[in-house]
């Protein structure tokens, strides 16, 4: 069986990986070099060996996201249940582009998807496919709503246009939507920045105010873009208030919750992602806190006959649609040829069970609020305001880049830095289901040593600065 070798591998490995240090250290020079040296391809290799070599690389030379003392970007521990459905997908290796080619792998993925779509409250007859991240999502989010407001868009592209079409979003909002304002041929002049309240959530008067003025100048605003999740400070926007603008003034409502989207599972945590479901499409991602392997997006709409415009083809190698057959995911679908994405998630969401999966989020929620509690106890400033584990702090005479430098130097833990209104921050996001209380303790007592060691230090050197300038200076 698959499964057997698979268990204990991962078993050891998590034990390795929990025990060992989080962050590399090597060159971009001691790289190439080894593997110049070692991979001309000119001779075959023993696979076993090379198989132990790309291990050994793996355990040495990259940041371990899987360890319970990884606190940045949105990587998290994997479930062995998603690591032995993504080797079942290797092996079987099916092409999920044409249902009539793979009709199981097709029909897992619709009924998994169907599950999360209904969570959100979205109508049966939603339009459902994993992408391969949440950039992908976010663009076939922005393809659809281009086909869905301009119908002659899909024919004669933007140029056909006698407007400029224009989408709303804030600085808070992922930067792939510039990437897809770029690709799309929109251009990144047609984003335009909404202002945020204190709490860095969108501003809806300024958003008001920004569509009338478009309107009246003769642009086409068509998209409204709202967050449950900023990357830098896991902020939700006032989704239900955005929800309703784009109804009443007729503009297409995305919501982007490529990490926050999972906590909709939660009855404690799902309340907060209210209006959700008046959105015309969702990006969500299952390899952020659905605890999968990358990479694992997946897009929601509304409009499944939009989809169906927006990614049409008809092709003569492709096994013809007959009548009452299911659209093939080639033609609903930025993607052509596609993995069996969806597998990791089924095997995972059977094993735990949604109580299971309930239980994984809310834990790393409450170990969110044990961070939180113990560095205000500590004297640090928290900058954020999130019900999601995310939290960003700061403490006067703080040098963020020297102290991050130093808790990775140390192996204590990895965090980012993060910029919340051109302020930097230091950034703490649990994406472990093993993350403990006592790690997170732990971590706080260390900050706090190194902060106050830190800071007698500079006391020290500024005392005796102060002292040579006094013996130094001629009276």
């Amino acid at each position: 069986m698959v499964i057997d070798g698979i268990r204990d591998d991962f078993a050891r490995l998590e034990s390795e990986i929990a025990k060992g240090p989080i962050v590399p250290s090597v060159t971009q020079e001691e790289l190439r070099s080894y593997l110049v040296s070692r991979y001309d391809f000119k001779k075959p290799m023993i696979l076993d060996d090379v198989v132990a070599d790309v291990e050994k690389m793996l355990r040495a030379w990259q940041v371990q996201v899987t360890h319970p003392r990884y606190f940045g970007l949105f990587n998290p521990s994997v479930t062995l249940a998603s690591v032995v459905a993504d080797t079942l997908v290797a092996m079987y290796n099916p092409q999920l582009a044409n249902w009539r080619t793979s009709p199981v792998g097709n029909e897992i993925e619709k009924h998994t998807l169907g599950w999360l779509a209904a969570k959100f409250g979205l109508p049966a007859d939603t339009s459902t496919s994993f992408t391969s991240g949440g950039s992908e999502a976010n663009l076939s989010a922005v393809v659809v709503a281009l086909t869905k407001a301009f119908p002659e868009y899909g024919v004669n592209g933007l140029r056909g246009l006698i407007t400029e079409p224009t989408i709303y979003v804030t600085e808070e909002t992922h930067y792939s939507f510039n990437k897809i304002a770029h690709m799309t041929g929109l251009g990144r002049k047609a984003l335009r920045k909404v202002a945020t309240d204190r709490h860095l959530k969108l501003d809806l008067r300024d958003l008001e105010r920004q569509v009338a003025e478009d309107r009246k100048n003769g642009y086409a605003p068509f998209m409204v873009v709202g967050a449950a999740g900023t990357t830098a400070a896991g902020v939700i926007d006032p989704l239900p208030e955005i929800g309703c603008f784009c109804r009443e003034t007729g503009l297409w409502f995305h919501v982007d919750a490529a990490w926050g989207g999972s906590a909709i599972i939660s009855p404690s945590l799902g309340q907060h992602l209210a209006g959700i479901e008046g959105a015309d499409s969702i990006t969500c991602d299952a390899h952020k806190w659905l605890s999968v392997p990358m990479g694992a997006g997946m897009f929601f709409c509304r409009h499944p006959e939009t989809v169906g415009e927006a990614f049409r083809a008809e092709v003569s190698y492709m096994p013809k649609k007959t009548d009452g057959a299911v659209q093939d995911p080639y033609t609903t679908s930025a993607q052509w040829s596609r993995r069996f994405i969806g597998l990791k998630l089924f095997v995972a969401l059977a094993q735990y069970g949604e109580s299971g999966y309930v239980e994984m989020i809310e834990h790393q929620a409450r170990m969110g609020h044990v961070l939180r509690d113990a560095l205000e106890c500590s004297g640090w400033r928290i900058v954020n305001n999130t019900p999601f584990p995310l939290v960003c702090f700061t403490r006067e005479r703080l040098d963020i880049t020297n102290f991050l430098a130093v808790l990775r130097e140390q192996q204590i833990v990895w965090m980012s830095e993060a910029q919340l209104r051109g302020t930097p921050v230091l950034r703490a996001c649990i994406t472990s289901f093993r993350t403990t209380e006592a790690e997170i303790h732990w971590i706080v007592n260390e900050m706090n040593r190194i902060f106050h060691q830190d800071t007698e230090q500079s006391k020290l050197k500024q005392e005796a600065v102060e002292l040579h300038s006094l013996q130094t200076d001629p009276l």
